[in-house]
């Protein structure tokens, strides 16, 4: 029995379309090797988690380091050196005053913890959420998560829960050009508070890039708009760098793209290159209205986590990864449109930031979504050696988030991957 029967046959894949047809034995980089031999260019990155590279040398060092001396003791019952140093360098690298981090297992329950610290803070139980967003897969979370099919008969969920218009301006909710819109959808946040809510808001929760929505990048201006409209409320502002965060968009968070500050910030997948580990930040304030008993987790804050999440982040640093990933994916949409959408009327959209890039798909100029040729996309480009997601609201966007250490040559083989797969389905 080989490992696709095994698979199939032991492990639990009803809530999965299709498996990709890859079994894969090693990678390092931005490069994953199969138990074929064929070789493949990552620009998935485990779902915009090995922002560092595969198999980074610094953080598996500190990882094995760290291993030789401590794998765990909980972090919230006995003191050890590497959540410690991890939450000084989060309290360094994040945006104003964020100084006093809870470590998790996985953003979700990041998500979970920071939703109830807002709470407990504000006296408050209301969260107002944005459509189009994800959040994550348990009850609170999806409860957050403005996405029907995510949610499917997987309720009740939670109340008090409202949600504003995305921000997302290919598809404007309110059918209004960028150029004249006077963020619209920022502005009719007031709307949702009135109209929506009893006035008891305690959050405000969104995505900077809003990544399993379809890479939707929101203009430059909405959450200074959002900030004015929540501080007027006294709502928080939390954001959810879950995906966008570590380097992923150009900064080492999205939302310093912004110029706004988040009361609390929650951070997972690109925190560890690899290795499971979920953060919430915020202010002592905020913070010390927990109180004993009212939170725990007790593989937060592994050890071996925390170690490769040091070295994860003095890497992007010190290499300046962040500002090179902005660089690499600028170039790269550029050529997305020179190169490709003005050959391909198949393609919609281009847009993102960083190396966090959305190319949505459409067949007409209707705007319909190309759902089925996203998916055909995807297949011929893993065939050629390639690598990519597929996501969105309406399932037509093609994702390209790889490891932020991908060289230019493979970026370039990408964009001739893409424009082969685009010509054979012409074809």
């Amino acid at each position: 029995m080989d490992i696709k029967q095994k698979y199939d046959k032991y492990v639990n894949l009803y809530f999965i379309n299709k498996m990709e047809d890859v079994v894969i034995d090693h990678a390092e980089g931005s490069t994953v090797y199969a138990t074929d031999g064929k070789e493949y260019i990552d620009c998935f990155a485990g779902i915009a988690v090995n922002n560092a590279g595969h198999r980074n040398p610094k953080v598996i060092q500190a990882a094995k380091d760290q291993m030789d001396k401590l794998v765990h003791c909980c972090a919230y019952v006995y003191y050890s050196e590497p959540p410690a140093i991890l939450a000084e360098k989060l309290a360094q690298i994040t945006p104003g005053k964020l100084d006093k981090t809870f470590f998790s297992n996985s953003g979700a329950e990041a998500i979970e913890g920071a939703l109830r610290v807002a709470k407990q803070f504000t006296g408050n139980y209301e969260i107002i959420a944005l459509q189009c967003s994800f959040h994550g897969r348990t009850n609170a979370t999806l409860s957050v998560t403005g996405n029907r099919k995510r949610k499917f008969k997987g309720g009740p969920f939670l109340p008090g829960i409202a949600f504003a218009p995305a921000p997302y301006c290919y598809r404007c909710p309110f059918e209004l050009k960028r150029e004249s819109c006077n963020l619209k959808c920022a502005r009719y946040l007031r709307d949702v508070i009135d109209f929506q809510t009893s006035g008891s808001v305690a959050a405000f929760i969104a995505e900077p890039v809003m990544g399993e929505g379809g890479i939707i990048v929101p203009p430059e201006d909405y959450f200074k708009e959002i900030k004015k409209v929540l501080d007027e409320f006294n709502i928080l502002l939390i954001t959810d760098e879950v995906q966008s965060g570590f380097g992923r968009t150009g900064k080492l968070f999205a939302i310093e793209h912004y110029g706004v500050e988040p009361d609390i910030m929650t951070m997972a997948k690109g925190i560890a290159d690899g290795f499971p580990l979920g953060a919430f930040i915020t202010r002592d304030e905020i913070a010390s209205s927990f109180k004993p008993g009212d939170h725990l987790s007790t593989f937060g804050g592994n050890p071996v986590s925390c170690a490769a999440a040091i070295a994860n982040i003095d890497f992007l640093v010190d290499e300046k990864i962040p500002e090179k990933a902005l660089e690499k994916g600028n170039r790269f949409m550029q050529n997305v449109k020179d190169k490709l959408m003005k050959k391909y009327d198949l393609i919609g959209d281009v847009r993102g930031k960083g190396l966090m890039i959305g190319v949505e798909l459409i067949k007409d100029k209707e705007k319909t979504p190309a759902s089925a040729e996203a998916g055909k996309v995807r297949n011929l480009c893993r065939e050629k050696g390639l690598l990519i997601g597929v996501g969105g609201v309406l399932g037509n966007v093609l994702r390209i988030q790889p490891p932020l250490v991908i060289e230019e040559r493979q970026l370039d083989k990408v964009i001739d991957i893409l424009d082969d797969a685009f010509s054979k389905l012409e074809e």
